[in-house]
């Protein structure tokens, strides 16, 4: 329940933050026992499914005891903080303004405080509440502004009215929600200035770069412990529950895309852009996905024993970052062009490498792409982005001998492993959803328009 609070008023449970989160990793406190702090003050930074967060504290107040210590993983409503005892007169002074404010003809009317979470208001972290508007975190609003839905027409299915992101999606939708207004043009992200290319010629491919993150051994020591924290913990934890849960099963095919690699260098001089084969491959996708292999864009709720199929395609796009592998997200990728995905990738990959992105930018994919070959390598077997179905990696291109209509000739192949989940897939669909995507990159004219 995210609006739990603890039987001693001066103790400050850790609240609920993100739908059906369970824990938090303390990144860094912010504040030490002693210090005076005002109400809405970020009391300290921790990570939840793969992307910081602020707590703000609930009230003014000088800190007793902090629960715990950098790197520590707390549980939510377990106490987060404790703040020093006020005098009587106090007590019941804040008790009276906590009635106050818990009075819907009070409720405070301060703008968010800015913070990842924003406000603390009626028990619930984040939720800010204005006078004439719904109880919604500044996220939910986010995404409601980017949807083209009044946040003010969408009833809230949370606790004490409180609009969820689900709520959101299904006003977008058209679900149980008042007709939508014509939706304000897609923000573009700012135009990407480069984008890693995955292909070069053999001779001149320069060596591959080492991981950011390095062993370092202290001198002297033969080896070294180091703990399983932060991001590295929450990719630990679901590539094991994908691994235990999905039945993995992967088909590999090469693309010829020598004429696609005319067309990419075509589009970028045009554009004045660099792009490289990646946004193509998400449109071949997004085509096979929205055509006749559907079955892949899906994903899985074991707990109610059902597979749920998606109409729209929310790409999730593997990057390495120097904290780990992250997944942003390029929603409704099937009605975005080329250069719109080409910028959206820049946009949202950059966002989780600096540890900006929200969360729900870093959830909700559909199906992913993992561009492997950016770095090295050519086929894979990647671990499914679990709860989704499939996963397709993409290798290094490289310069080979390609027979068409009976001629040889030395051409670009693209490296493609399609990575399934057999309870939901069968061998037989993936291998002809691959040979749909090789087909499509093979014929990349078609690609220059939205899928629909």
């Amino acid at each position: 329940m995210a609006g739990k609070v603890s039987s001693d008023p001066n103790v400050f449970l850790l609240p609920d933050i993100g739908e059906g989160l369970q824990e938090a990793e303390v990144i860094k406190w912010l504040i030490k026992p002693g210090d005076h702090v005002e109400e809405g003050q970020p009391l300290a930074e921790v990570q939840t499914d793969k992307a910081l967060t602020e707590i703000p504290s609930p009230r003014e107040g000088v800190i007793a005891k902090l629960h715990g210590k950098d790197g520590d993983v707390m549980k939510v409503h377990e106490p987060f903080v404790t703040f020093e005892g006020p005098s009587d007169k106090d007590a019941t002074s804040a008790t009276d303004d906590t009635e106050a404010t818990s009075t819907p003809d009070n409720t405070s009317d301060r703008e968010d405080a800015g913070t990842v979470v924003g406000q603390m208001a009626e028990g619930l972290a984040g939720v800010t509440r204005q006078p004439g508007k719904v109880l919604a975190t500044p996220a939910v609003r986010r995404l409601a502004r980017d949807l083209g839905v009044d946040i003010n027409q969408v009833k809230g299915t949370g606790i004490g009215g409180r609009v969820m992101e689900r709520d959101v999606r299904a006003a977008a939708s058209g679900a149980g929600a008042p007709p939508r207004t014509t939706p304000p043009p897609r923000k573009a992200p700012p135009p990407a200035p480069s984008l890693p290319q995955t292909a070069a010629p053999a001779q001149t491919r320069p060596a591959p770069k080492a991981p950011a993150q390095q062993v370092q051994i202290p001198e002297g020591a033969d080896s070294h412990r180091v703990p399983i924290r932060d991001v590295r913990r929450i990719i630990a934890q679901r590539l094991r529950q994908s691994v235990d849960t999905a039945v993995h099963f992967t088909v590999m095919d090469e693309a010829d895309v020598t004429e696609l690699d005319a067309l990419r260098k075509r589009l970028g001089a045009a554009s004045g852009e660099k792009i490289s084969f990646l946004p193509f491959v998400c449109q071949a996708v997004t085509r096979a996905l929205t055509g006749s292999f559907g079955t892949l864009n899906a994903t899985v709720d074991d707990d109610a024993g059902e597979i749920v199929q998606h109409r729209s395609v929310h790409l999730g796009i593997a990057t390495d970052t120097d904290n780990g592998l992250m997944v942003p997200v390029v929603r409704d990728a099937d009605r975005l062009g080329v250069l719109e995905i080409a910028r959206h990738i820049a946009h949202v990959a950059q966002a989780a490498r600096d540890r900006t992105a929200a969360r729900e930018d870093l959830s909700g994919s559909t199906f992913t792409i993992s561009n492997v070959g950016s770095h090295a390598g050519r086929f894979a077997t990647p671990v499914i982005n679990y709860p989704e179905v499939a996963i397709l990696a993409v290798g290094r291109t490289r310069e080979g001998m390609v027979v068409r209509d009976g001629w040889f000739r030395v051409g670009k192949l693209m490296p493609l492993s399609l990575a399934c989940d057999h309870r939901v897939v069968d061998g037989a669909t993936a291998a002809l959803a691959l040979a749909e995507i090789v087909r499509l990159l093979q014929d990349p004219e078609q690609l220059l328009a939205p899928a629909r």
